[in-house]
């Protein structure tokens, strides 16, 4: 099958949030499966920083007026072609945000769709990823040759209503949705989200974000399926950015992290004291409301240290600056990107939060396992199909769950989880329980690829010769 993945975002080139990793591995557990697969991405003006890029394109187009360069290159330590939207709106060294957001996006997805129609390789499956690429399922309908795929990574964001669209793009007669995301639900051969209790969820108003309507509408293309991480580039017992590495048989080796990253960020060093992280966009989906009501009293009541990596909202900046100057040597806070730093985090803490108000999958939490540290989250969205209750009778579960979304409840989680560090033993087995779950991508590559072939009318008996993953120097 040939498949063509559309994205504003693709990790490790062009990272924000979830969206990035799902695309930037997806299509290589794909491929390695023998699938014909490739990526189309914005040239943003930053990627020259991080790879090298032809020169002259392999094709030129024009869309919305505006002319625009293709230029062909490889998804870095992959074999995945990579296809780059040259435009002077993604020349800026940014992502997001600007007053031209919309546009550029829309442009964006027209020019992939451009690309598809007349360019110099033709896919089977469009793969479109949130709002960026939402017209593209529009566009297509009346191309039958081409199936679209549309993924939603968050609801909450939907792109530009549809009376700026006609202004700036073609919309079709038989065009229907008030913004990108609803019309794109529509047309799309098959709608998927990045989890299966996320895809339930977003059918009732809670989480619907006024699309509950249109999702149970249309449940009989919606499909959630789990995402996955890359463990061969999230492994602690190889990754060069830790201090010691470690497996699940040698996890002794573990608190040697946690005491170069309390020297790292000038904590006392303390074996015994209770060392919890979070990695997070700073915004209020992601449960800082919640924090911010917790926090001075989980670290006032007890002897815990507390590091915070991310950026976000200023208002949630700055309360968080505000209570770490209240704890010295006890929390941290680290207002930016850091990569490396974020692996040290994943190795060297004993719990992970995530009080999320609404999660569509999760991504932290799932690396938090794979290096050890035991999650406490807010049983929502994928965070409900990737952590389960620890039950520490018969000895079951890997993280600390609650349900509410009440600042009592994920302070008792918090609470429970700092109590029961104490006991080593049975914390150790809870650490190895976490490390041993399976979250590679095959198991979704084959439910994805599954979803292809239904599209496509293919027989899902149909073998594939399977070739062996490309190694890659870390």
């Amino acid at each position: 099958m040939r498949i063509l993945f559309v994205s504003a975002e693709v990790s490790p080139l062009a990272k924000v949030g979830g969206m990035a990793d799902v695309v930037g591995t997806l299509p290589k557990a794909l491929r390695a499966m023998g699938h014909d697969v490739r990526i189309f991405m914005p040239y943003y003006g930053f990627l020259g920083d991080k790879m090298e890029v032809p020169e002259e394109p392999v094709w030129e187009g024009t869309a919305m007026y505006q002319n625009f360069k293709i230029f062909e290159t490889v998804l870095p330590k992959s074999d995945v072609p990579l296809y780059l939207f040259g435009h002077p709106s993604f020349w800026p060294r940014r992502i997001y945000y600007g007053d031209d957001e919309d546009w550029r996006f829309t442009l964006f997805a027209n020019g992939a769709a451009e690309f598809c129609w007349n360019g110099l390789w033709k896919p089977e499956i469009i793969h479109c990823n949130d709002w960026h690429t939402g017209m593209i399922p529009v566009w297509m309908h009346e191309t039958p040759d081409i199936k679209t795929v549309f993924t939603i990574h968050n609801l909450a964001y939907q792109g530009p209503w549809r009376w700026y669209l006609e202004r700036i793009t073609w919309c079709p007669w038989y065009m229907e949705g008030h913004n990108t995301m609803a019309a794109a639900v529509q047309f799309a051969d098959r709608v998927t989200t990045v989890s299966p209790t996320y895809a339930n969820q977003i059918k009732t108003p809670t989480y619907g974000e006024r699309l509950d309507g249109l999702m149970s509408f249309i449940g009989g293309k919606l499909q959630g399926i789990l995402n996955g991480i890359d463990m061969s580039y999230y492994n602690p017992a190889t990754d060069r950015y830790i201090a010691q590495t470690y497996n699940v048989d040698t996890l002794e080796k573990r608190v040697e992290n946690k005491v170069a990253l309390q020297e790292e960020v000038g904590f006392a060093v303390n074996k015994n004291t209770f060392l919890v992280g979070m990695v997070s966009r700073l915004v209020e989906q992601k449960g800082l409301d919640l924090m911010l009501q917790v926090l001075d009293r989980f670290m006032a009541y007890t002897d815990s240290q507390f590091i915070l990596l991310g950026t976000g909202d200023r208002f949630y900046e700055t309360q968080m600056w505000q209570i770490a100057t209240r704890y010295p040597g006890r929390m941290s806070v680290q207002l930016l990107h850091n990569d490396a730093l974020s692996r040290r985090i994943y190795a060297g803490t004993d719990a992970f939060l995530m009080p999320s108000r609404f999660e569509p999958c999760g991504i932290s939490q799932l690396l938090a396992m794979r290096y050890g540290s035991v999650p406490i989250v807010r049983r929502t969205g994928g965070l409900v199909d990737t952590v389960s209750f620890y039950d520490p009778i018969n000895n079951a579960g890997t993280g600390y769950c609650f349900d509410r979304y009440e600042p009592l409840d994920l302070l008792t989680a918090m609470v429970r989880a700092c109590e029961a560090f104490r006991f080593k033993d049975k914390w150790y087995e809870l650490q190895q329980r976490g490390m041993r779950e399976e979250f590679s991508w095959d198991k979704s590559a084959k439910e994805y690829i599954k979803m292809y072939k239904s599209i496509l009318g293919l027989p899902e008996e149909e073998t594939v010769v399977e070739k062996e993953p490309e190694l890659v120097q870390q």
